[in-house]
């Protein structure tokens, strides 16, 4: 079973447009430069998903979709110059998998009129809709990812953090300080002792920090970290005989590439989760098929089924549903960058859909609205097993403490609306 618009609006809108341009997915690369070890699954996942959907499905709606690829080198500057030379060729959505980048194209795309989806990164408090109108990071977001890591230090202390000490190493810039202010809000909520290490980047040097953290013993060490920083961080963990389960990682801390230099000594460790792990599912068998075995991958198809490569077949995915919604509410199977907004902010992932698409329980169901454009903010926990060589899902997906999160997200966006003079929508 494939979703479709109906064959009525189809045909009204073939009758009216005889020849269709290609939906444009822009890609913003990073094959190159320190962090490519997490660039390259990532890019794989997002052009084979829809090599496979122009393959087997013809496109979405009958028009074929064009991944438009330009390396960034995880470079904001780069990254801004991709968007300048890309934005023109009819980019329904850029989903930047970067920060930096994406704190750069929030004011960018909201005067172009062109939708951003930074899934679980970026700015946090852009899941207000309200005053974010063109910018989308649902499933969840970073303060998200930090709520669901307290939770589960809860759910294996039998509820009660008082004392503990907590850790933080983080990338030193935006991407690794997005966490801060919700895991201090949190240590004065539960109690625990919460310290801060910085680490430069790329982070390959990080001696200091983990003779520190050596030194001071915490409970639990948490990461917020990309590329080398990873695989790095968890090998001086090894070394100093840190015990791997109290180490989690953020959802970009968790992928193979970050466990397996470190061999049995990475046995343990654990990260967040946004989607499901593995290829257990039918739509890695479609992968194979009309991608794989048909010559076409991205890549050497090394990459599927990984942790990364995963990732965005999950946000190829969400655009797919977001293009259907699109072409459903405006009657058209040739959508706008302005079309495709209004679909990801009518967007509702059920489990109905994703069983349809080959993905059954990859990830929640959640719905977006004009207020909400963050979806529901979950998590899960995965653990990485060095005798198997797999990662796996050791939790359901949790919400994060709402609590905590919404009066923060409130507060920074409200800052930003004040700051730009940008007016609240949704009434």
């Amino acid at each position: 079973m494939k979703l479709k618009i109906s064959t009525m609006v189809l045909g009204a809108v073939m009758v009216a447009s005889p020849v269709l341009a290609d939906l444009v997915m822009p890609s913003m690369t990073y094959r190159t430069g320190p962090y490519a070890v997490g660039g390259i699954p990532l890019a794989d996942g997002y052009a084979d998903y829809f090599s496979m959907i122009n393959a087997r499905d013809g496109g979405i709606g009958g028009v074929p979709v064009k991944v438009l690829e330009c390396e960034t080198a995880y470079n904001t500057e780069k990254g801004v110059e991709c968007y300048e030379s890309t934005k023109g060729e009819g980019a329904l959505v850029y989903q930047p998998f970067s920060t930096g980048i994406t704190y750069q194209l929030i004011p960018k795309a909201t005067a172009d009129g062109i939708p951003v989806h930074s899934m679980g990164y970026g700015r946090t408090s852009a899941a207000n809709g309200k005053v974010f109108s063109n910018v989308f990071n649902y499933p969840t977001n970073y303060w998200d990812a930090a709520s669901v890591a307290v939770t589960h230090l809860l759910d294996i202390n039998g509820g009660d953090i008082k004392g503990k000490k907590v850790a933080l190493v983080y990338h030193n810039s935006a991407y690794g300080k997005e966490p801060i202010r919700t895991l201090e809000e949190l240590a004065k909520k539960h109690g625990f002792e919460l310290s801060l290490l910085a680490v430069d980047h790329p982070g390959q040097e990080q001696k200091s920090q983990w003779l520190q953290i050596r030194r001071e013993r915490p409970d639990y060490v948490l990461m917020w970290g990309w590329g080398v920083m990873n695989q790095v961080a968890i090998q001086e963990a090894a070394n100093i005989r840190f015990p791997m389960e109290n180490f989690i990682g953020v959802w970009w801390s968790g992928a193979e590439a970050d466990v397996i230099p470190a061999g049995d000594g990475s046995n343990g460790y654990k990260a967040l989760a946004m989607n499901g792990v593995g290829t257990d599912y039918p739509i890695f068998d479609d992968i194979q098929k009309y991608v794989v075995d048909a010559g076409n991958a991205a890549g050497a198809g090394d990459q599927i089924g990984t942790v990364l490569y995963n990732r965005t077949i999950y946000a190829g995915f969400l655009a797919h549903m977001a293009i259907l919604k699109a072409q459903e509410m405006h009657g058209v199977v040739d959508i706008t960058p302005e079309m495709m907004r209004d679909g990801m902010e009518n967007l509702e992932i059920t489990a109905e859909m994703m069983a349809a698409n080959g993905l059954a329980g990859f990830g929640p169901e959640f719905k977006v609205s004009c207020e909400n454009h963050g979806g529901p903010g979950i998590g899960a926990v995965q653990q990485w097993d060095s005798s198997t060589g797999k990662w796996s899902l050791i939790s359901e997906f949790k919400a994060s403490d709402k609590s905590i999160i919404d009066p923060l997200i409130a507060e920074d966006s409200m800052a930003y609306a004040a700051e730009n003079n940008i007016e609240e929508r949704c009434n």
